[in-house]
């Protein structure tokens, strides 16, 4: 299989900046990490005691058991300690054998705390912080960011993704200085065993380190494809979730179960191609490292006879090894080609992380595009006079979306929105509270411009009702109280009642502590839209912005819906995105885009008096004779 090529891979970052970046996140854990190490240094002490000792161990029965042809030499004690000279063969191994228990049972519970130790700076610690981190720039992002990436992508990145930096802790960085000092330690003791036995033996390692660099610049493209090949199949899963119903609806749960095993079957052959490199570059790790034990056998087989034959301990040190410290040897020589067949996991590891890193920085870089003004003062009590001057706004600068807009809303006063499907409705209004800022002009409140006032005052002072209200698995009252968590009982039930949601709420089960299920399911759509606007009443806001909150709910709910909107509108300056006459004759002041421009403005009658898009509008809603007859209603009641 052909690697696929990344779709942003001409945009990667250097390997090298990088990996600086993971460092210096490495460093705000330096003492946890140096804990580690410390652990590690303690646990290859302990190790290399052991296998000291069990070389001691065979010297010694070596020694009481002479063989014919051969001189008996008195093995070397550690640290210059021996036995007393009457002690038996017998106590003299009994002697090692508890030692060597000792060191076991210490490295054994030294072991079970670095594991402890390890998990709990990794999990409690590093994935935590670094998901906070990652949350709360994305609470700071603007839309511009959420409308450019798919949610599942963005829950990917903080949930696999910040998992992927993690391994770089444990996988890279830790297993790299453990690495480097389990080697060092190791080559030390085997130079000081025989330096030619051990120069003969790690002879093939520099084969392993141009393997290893080989390995990972084939693979790290794979796996940049691999994350964004997860990304689309997450994606899928997701909106097939959230569409449940659409795909029901239309039998399309075959093409769609097709969608996500190709989606499936694309991540599967991308991660078979990089396990297929794995296996190659693994077992060829392997047999680099295994190669010096044939060496072994051959040269240190060799040193044992010339020891052996040594007629004294003077001449035998200078001729070869002991049995016992071949022994010693082999298994520092195993330690260490263990440890350097690691390279083949950490650099996986590293290309694993080095992907995750990427995406994870890329939230942590993405620019806040809406900042307070450091000079910004607070708005006090507002009148709320909204006035839109020359505006000119597009997702992307080159593409406006808004053109020239101009007009003035007067505090207490209705302002309706009306225009076809793209003409920049709901954009005119997230422009209100700075969802987004004006590419030209200025949107002013009271006269200051809304850029010089801090973002949380002003949209603490702007109510928002969405066309499609979202609502958290809470109960209703900590909905209702989402923008003001410290509202008594009693402003909660009053903005319902505003609303004309207590009655409904009050005949659920357990009223206001009634617990919504995911999105409000449990709920009706006008029952939905309700909520949201005692949410929004409750900041008790000066101005308050409506997108089209009738727009997908049946005639009676709607006229429940603009009861409630009739009470919520009064003394606030209300901007309405509405479609329905009845709604638009309600308005003091009547806005008409489109194409991004106002193409007409006024009230309900300067606009029927007078041919234009408002007039074609309402024609179309207005009842013809037939259908008047049928009503039963004459056309006087009509109109």
């Amino acid at each position: 299989m052909t690697v696929p090529e990344s779709k942003n891979n001409g945009a990667q970052r250097a390997v090298w900046p990088l990996i600086r970046r993971l460092i210096a996140l490495v460093w705000v854990y330096r003492w946890g990490c140096l804990c580690v190490i410390a652990l590690q240094l303690a646990l290859l002490s302990l190790g290399m005691l052991g296998l000291g000792l069990t070389g001691l161990g065979v010297d010694t029965i070596r020694y009481h058991l002479p063989v014919a042809g051969t001189s008996a030499k008195p093995p070397l004690w550690p640290f210059g300690l021996s036995p007393p000279a009457a002690w038996s063969p017998i106590a003299n191994v009994a002697c090692v054998t508890v030692g060597l228990l000792a060191f076991a049972a210490l490295r054994s519970l030294l072991n079970a705390f670095y594991t402890v130790y390890v998990n709990h700076l990794l999990q409690g610690k590093v994935v935590v912080d670094l998901r906070s981190r990652v949350y709360r720039k994305l609470q700071r992002l603007s839309f511009r960011f959420f409308d450019a990436n798919a949610s599942g992508a963005i829950i990917n990145r903080v949930t696999g993704d910040v998992q992927a930096v993690r391994s770089f802790v444990d996988g890279v960085v830790v297993q790299i200085l453990i690495l480097a000092l389990s080697l060092a330690v190791y080559l030390v003791y085997m130079l000081r065993i025989h330096a030619v036995l051990t120069l003969a033996c790690l002879a093939t390692t520099p084969l392993l380190w141009f393997t290893t660099a080989r390995f990972s610049r084939r693979v790290r493209p794979a796996y940049n494809s691999n994350r964004e090949l997860f990304d689309d199949q997450v994606r899928v899963l997701s909106e097939n979730i959230q569409g449940a119903h659409v795909v029901k609806g239309f039998a399309r749960q075959q093409e769609q179960i097709a969608l996500f095993e190709k989606a499936s079957r694309l991540v599967r052959d991308q991660k078979r191609w990089i396990f297929r490199q794995i296996s190659v570059f693994q077992p060829l790790t392997g047999f680099f490292s295994q190669l010096n034990l044939v060496v072994l056998i051959a040269f240190g087989g060799y040193l044992v006879v010339c020891y052996e034959k040594a007629p004294d301990a003077a001449a035998a040190a200078a001729a070869g090894l002991s049995v016992g410290q071949l022994l010693v040897f082999a298994g520092l020589l195993q330690q260490f080609s263990g440890q350097v067949a690691n390279v083949s996991n950490i650099a996986d590891s590293m290309q694993q992380s080095l992907i995750g890193a990427q995406r994870v920085f890329e939230i942590l870089d993405a620019p806040v595009e809406i900042r307070t003004d450091p000079a910004a003062a607070p708005l006090p009590a507002i009148r709320g006079r909204v006035e839109f001057r020359n505006v000119t706004f597009g997702y992307k600068p080159e593409t406006p979306v808004l053109r020239n807009i101009s007009f003035c809303a007067e505090p207490g006063r209705c302002v309706a929105i009306l225009g076809a499907t793209g003409s920049g409705k709901s954009t005119l209004l997230s422009l209100i509270p700075r969802f987004y800022d004006v590419t030209s002009g200025a949107v002013l409140i009271d006269g200051r411009d809304v850029r010089n006032v801090p973002l949380d005052d002003l949209r603490g002072k702007v109510g928002i009702v969405f066309q499609e209200s979202f609502l958290f698995s809470n109960t209703i009252l900590a909905n209702i109280a989402f923008g003001h968590p410290e509202a008594t009982r009693e402003a909660v039930e009053r903005a319902a009642r505003i609303a004309a949601a207590h009655d409904f709420i009050v005949d659920m089960p357990d009223g206001y502590e009634t617990m919504l299920r995911e999105g409000g399911s449990n709920l009706s759509g006008g029952q939905r839209q309700r909520l949201a606007i005692a949410r929004a009443l409750l900041l008790d806001p000066a101005i308050l912005l409506m997108d089209d909150p009738t727009a997908a709910i049946d005639p009676g709910t709607e006229s429940e819906i603009m009861q409630a909107m009739t009470s919520a509108m009064q003394g606030r300056t209300t901007f309405l995105v509405a479609h329905r006459l009845s709604t638009l004759r309600r308005a003091d002041l009547v806005v008409v885009l489109d194409r991004g421009r106002i193409a007409q403005a006024g009230t309900h009658d300067e606009l029927m008096r007078s041919f234009g898009h408002y007039r074609h509008a309402a024609a179309l809603q207005i009842p013809d004779r037939r259908s008047l007859l049928l009503l039963g209603e004459s056309e006087n009641t009509a109109s």
